[in-house]
């Protein structure tokens, strides 16, 4: 029987012009029984895009064919790229893969279809080309604002500026819609080259300023699932919300020992718990126990299903998606304290430098001690809080002996050159209507960095315990940064003082961590690390250990969190099946699943986090919206041909200073120094420099804050009034505030921070 990589394979080689079905079967020499099949494998590679169909029926290979499918990706001002399905590894790095193309042909695709394009010719900056095939929609719905013409016909505008055309909403289509609402349309009638699509409004949001109503708006743009099937909700509450004993018999006994957890205040679910001693030769015995959700949702059924979909909980300001019910989340599988709960542990012997010395994986039962925050455990080990190390007497020589140990692992991992930008991160301060009424610097205290130190640790261990039973498994990889990008990041660095002192093949982690190092503190230090995390390529996960350049890890897995990610569950249920006996059936089986599963688990990752991003930003904007004509202090964190980003100091809000505001010359984008560059006043802006910028404008729409350089706009209105100084016709900062109507209490407030993914 053919399999898909064998009809591949026997095209390329043997057949050499597009056929039909027939005559691929007589040239492949096909036997007669295994035709159906054979034609199934061809549906499923003209699905992929490998194969296409032509007129006459004919299979031709795509690539022969200078065809390519791939993603359509769109942008606001009329053009798109598309992002091949399979790129091409014999491209020359740095080579841009990304296909070109032009808003006349576009087609009637719209943004993140499935097309399929001809390249039409190859330039210096890639190929350009011609959509031909709407393989597959990417969306039958679309969030945006409902409006009324003045003839009385509705249609709706996308909320997503790279939806390029607005749907048209037939009369009597449009349900309890109001002109200005935000709503679902759900598509009837996809554009052609001559009409725009015709769709009907399926659900009413609300008003684009309501409360909660920015983070739906979100949600439905990214099509993140909001709600739990009926069939998960209901195995999720046959489970119960107690351990029953049954489920205990058999498991490694942990109520005995002193167990706690360690979140953040606002932390629901909990889903792992530390035990930790001082062994007689010396060494520590860290056990990292981990929610044992793997015992509960079992592969294909309704939670299973809904969970694999989601593949990751999502964290907005206000209010979480979860990846379980919360019966599940928050309930059974959350390791609350003084309850028993199941768990997969990791119990490791540290030595004093840092290094495993022997290691133990089991089916446990935990009953923790304490539901510690990051807070409370800072207050113990650093600030030395006396009410708080009295309450909690009883712990603290286990929270001394942690600090102990993640020194030791810190300094085992500083050693080996593992990348740390331990940048500050910022807190967003809400008021009860959702709005921002502040940001503010949060570093991570030393709780936060204990923590991480021996999650980092047990996904190390059960990575290289898995590899080294050659059990199928999910890996969570980070690769080398391409080449190209590392001289390009070196250019650039040489002309503000730093080097990596190394490149090719002899470039290390620790070449890039040393670099931090000695940039720690200065001016350039963010917006240089922020250059240095675009120079690197993105963390994934994939059917095959490839190591982590970041942390400088051989292997490395999620395995710590599976109540808000699929991956580590996957691994959960690797980790009981090497156990046992892996059949060889069951390994062929799991190496067609796993490459799937981290190709959708890493696609719906990046979702998660743009989600996140975006409604932080657009907060943001909402946030600098009464600040028009105030100026601040930033740092310049990206240059581009239109335009410098400045990120302020003061509210850690990024703006765009676009160059037709730099009205005082012609600037010159040179793209290897990250700089703009005057042709007569010789003035150069760099990335990373300190600058004086004015909001000039918060556009809602773009959801952007445009910024103008003050020395700029001061020498530009001495130019237009050179007789004396003119005054701004926009308000200062002490004029707006005078005419600030007074905040009204807030009873609640909260502070999130954004998730951290390694």
């Amino acid at each position: 029987m053919y399999s898909r990589d064998d009809v591949l394979r026997l095209l390329t080689e043997q057949v050499h012009h597009p056929a039909t079905a027939r005559e691929l079967s007589r040239l492949l020499r096909v036997p007669r029984e295994e035709r159906a099949s054979f034609k199934r494998q061809l549906k499923a590679l003209v699905a992929d895009g490998v194969l296409l169909q032509i007129r006459g029926n004919r299979f031709g290979l795509a690539q022969k064919m200078d065809l390519v499918s791939g993603r359509l990706q769109t942008n606001a001002s009329g053009f798109g790229f598309v992002v091949p399905d399979h790129p091409d590894s014999e491209s020359a790095p740095g080579v841009r893969q990304d296909i070109y193309i032009a808003a006349h042909n576009l087609m009637e695709a719209m943004h993140g279809d499935r097309v399929v394009v001809r390249i039409e010719r190859h330039t210096e900056r890639g190929a350009e080309g011609k959509i031909i095939r709407i393989l597959e929609r990417s969306q039958s719905s679309i969030v945006g604002r409902f409006e009324l013409d003045t003839a009385g016909l509705g249609f709706v505008v996308p909320f997503d500026r790279r939806v390029l055309t607005d749907v048209h909403v037939p009369t009597g289509r449009a349900g309890a819609a109001e002109g200005g609402d935000m709503v679902i349309v759900e598509i009837t009638r996809w554009p052609t080259g001559t009409r725009g699509p015709v769709g009907d409004v399926v659900e009413v949001l609300g008003r684009i300023d309501e409360p909660g109503v920015d983070t739906q708006i979100i949600i439905r743009k990214h099509h993140i699932p909001d709600v739990h099937s009926e069939a998960a909700v209901a195995e999720a509450h046959r489970m119960g919300s107690e351990v029953k004993e049954k489920d205990i018999r058999g498991r490694t006994d942990f109520r005995p020992v002193t167990t706690v957890t360690i979140d953040g205040e606002h932390a629901r679910d909990f889903d792992d718990a530390i035990t930790i001693e001082r062994l007689p030769n010396g060494n520590y015995l860290l056990g990292v126990h981990i929610a044992d959700v793997s015992h509960y949702v079992q592969e294909g059924t309704a939670l299973d299903e809904d969970a694999y979909e989601r593949a990751t909980s999502v964290y907005f300001p206000e209010r979480a998606v979860h990846m379980f019910p919360a019966e599940l989340a928050t309930g059974l599988c959350s390791l609350n304290p003084h309850v028993d709960r199941l768990v997969q542990s990791c119990v490791m012997e540290v030595d004093r430098r840092g290094t495993v010395v022997r290691y133990d994986m089991h089916d446990g039962v935990i009953n923790s001690d304490a539901r510690m925050t990051y807070t409370e455990v800072n207050a113990i080990l650093t600030e030395r809080d006396e009410k708080t190390t009295a309450r909690y007497a009883e712990l603290v020589p286990m929270f001394e002996l942690m600090h102990e140990l993640f020194e030791v692992l810190n300094g085992r991992r500083r050693r080996r050159g593992a990348i740390d930008f331990d940048l500050p991160e910022t807190e967003i301060v809400l008021t009860e209507l959702g709005q921002i009424e502040a940001i503010v610097p949060s570093e991570r205290n030393v709780a936060h960095r204990l923590i991480e130190e021996f999650m980092l640790l047990a996904n190390e261990t059960v990575a290289a315990h898995l590899t080294k039973l050659d059990v199928p498994a999910l890996h969570r990889v980070h690769e080398p940064p391409d080449t190209k990008k590392v001289a390009d990041f070196e250019e650039f660095i040489t002309t503000l003082g730093y080097s990596l002192a190394a490149q090719g093949a002899a470039l290390r982690p620790k070449h890039f961590q040393k670099l931090i190092d000695r940039m720690r503190g200065t001016p350039e230090e963010r917006p240089i690390a922020a250059l240095m995390l675009r120079t690197m390529q993105k963390a994934r996960y994939d059917a095959t250990s490839l190591g982590h350049f970041g942390l400088a890890a051989e292997h490395y897995t999620h395995f710590t969190s599976p109540i808000r990610r699929y991956p580590d569950l996957v691994v959960h249920r690797m980790l009981r099946a090497s156990r046992g006996v892996i059949t060889d059936a069951r390994r062929e089986e799991l190496g067609e699943e796993l490459p799937e599963i981290a190709r959708h688990t890493s696609a719906m990752e990046r979702r998660a986090d743009e989600a996140e991003r975006e409604l932080v930003q657009w907060k943001k904007v909402r946030f600098m919206a009464d600040k028009v004509g105030d100026e601040y202090t930033g740092y310049i964190t990206g240059v581009a041909s239109f335009g410098l980003f400045v990120e302020l100091i003061e509210h850690y809000v990024e703006g765009l200073v676009h160059v037709s505001s730099m009205a005082d010359d012609y600037y010159r984008f040179v793209e290897q120094q990250h700089t703009l560059r005057g042709e007569h006043t010789k003035r150069v802006y760099r990335l990373g420099d300190r600058v004086a910028v004015q909001v000039v404008r918060v556009d809602m729409e773009r959801r952007q804050v445009d910024l103008g350089l003050v020395e700029i706009l001061e020498a530009v209105r001495r130019e237009a009034h050179p007789k004396g100084p003119i005054r701004s016709q926009v308000r200062t900062k002490k004029e707006q505030r005078a005419q600030r109507p007074g905040r009204r209490e807030r009873q609640a407030r909260k502070k999130v921070k954004p998730s951290r993914r390694r």
